[in-house]
């Protein structure tokens, strides 16, 4: 790999991009007109130290979801995105595999909705992303590692969610997460991670096992619109849940909110800024 240069490029397109362009304020004292590392490193999910490291050229190989993290968080185009993985030692993912890849255009939809819970999820519902309310709401995201991060494998396997289900919703939710998956498996034959991710699955898990040799593989589930949320500081919330599906990224886009002038909606406003002040002092990130 190209260290040393894919840290020059790093940091020369960290310093063009305007705060504004992420939704972050553009006062304060600022020596340049670019983007903080915390700031970089925040919005693509990694520390600071290893931003640095790899601005300075003394981390090499960063996988492909680090560099899938910080092209989204740099909200670079197609051709700059490519070079990065060029530049990371990766071929540019393709057709052929699951992509983690959001548009400056879905980008800047998730932008306006900041101030609402939203988290993007790629095809084998690994999180991409969630921003601060999602978290405020949820739990720090960026916490999450490895299979954690994988909305199949936390309602399989642990650790779960602060959504409150009845068996028969649970049940539900499993066998239309299997039959999406499953269909997911169909499109990207050739995905290596996706393979192992479900071998994995079938070897830690009894019920996912029994429903992916099910003889229904291809039955549609609607995925839940109704949820209960049981949040530490707030109580119960009765959200409508919503998901919007990007078809050329194939990526689906969970949306939380509340009618407004209810109490649900009076109680997801302070779990958000209740949430947001627990996140504040802990360097956390579905």
């Amino acid at each position: 790999m190209e260290s040393t240069e894919f840290g020059r490029v790093l940091r020369r397109w960290r310093d063009r991009v305007a705060p504004a362009a992420v939704g972050l304020p553009a006062g304060g004292r600022r020596r340049a007109t670019g983007l903080r590392r915390e700031e970089v490193a925040n919005l693509a999910g990694i520390s600071v130290d290893y931003l640095t490291r790899l601005e300075q050229g003394r981390a090499t190989s960063p996988s492909v979801q680090v560099v899938e993290a910080l092209a989204r968080a740099l909200r670079l185009p197609d051709a700059d995105r490519d070079l990065l993985f060029r530049l990371a030692g990766h071929a540019t993912p393709g057709r052929e595999v699951v992509s983690s890849r959001v548009s400056p255009s879905v980008q800047r939809l998730l932008d306006r909705l900041a101030h609402t819970p939203v988290v993007v999820y790629d095809a084998s519902w690994t999180v991409v992303n969630a921003n601060d309310a999602y978290d405020a709401l949820m739990g720090a995201t960026a916490t999450w590692q490895g299979r954690e991060r994988n909305a199949v494998w936390r309602n399989f396997v642990g650790p779960g969610s602060r959504a409150v289900a009845t068996p028969a919703e649970t049940e539900a939710l499993q066998a239309g997460l299997v039959a999406d998956l499953r269909l997911t498996a169909a499109r990207y034959p050739a995905d290596q991670r996706l393979r192992r991710l479900i071998a994995d699955l079938r070897a830690a898990s009894s019920r996912f096992a029994d429903l992916w040799e099910s003889a229904e593989p291809s039955r549609h589930h609607e995925p839940a619109r109704h949820k209960i949320i049981d949040h530490p500081s707030v109580g119960r919330i009765a959200l409508d849940c919503d998901t919007l599906t990007v078809a050329v990224e194939d990526l689906r886009i969970m949306v939380y909110t509340a009618e407004p002038g209810t109490e649900d909606a009076e109680r997801l406003a302070l779990a958000t800024v209740v949430g947001n002040q627990a996140l504040g002092g802990a360097s956390g990130g579905a």
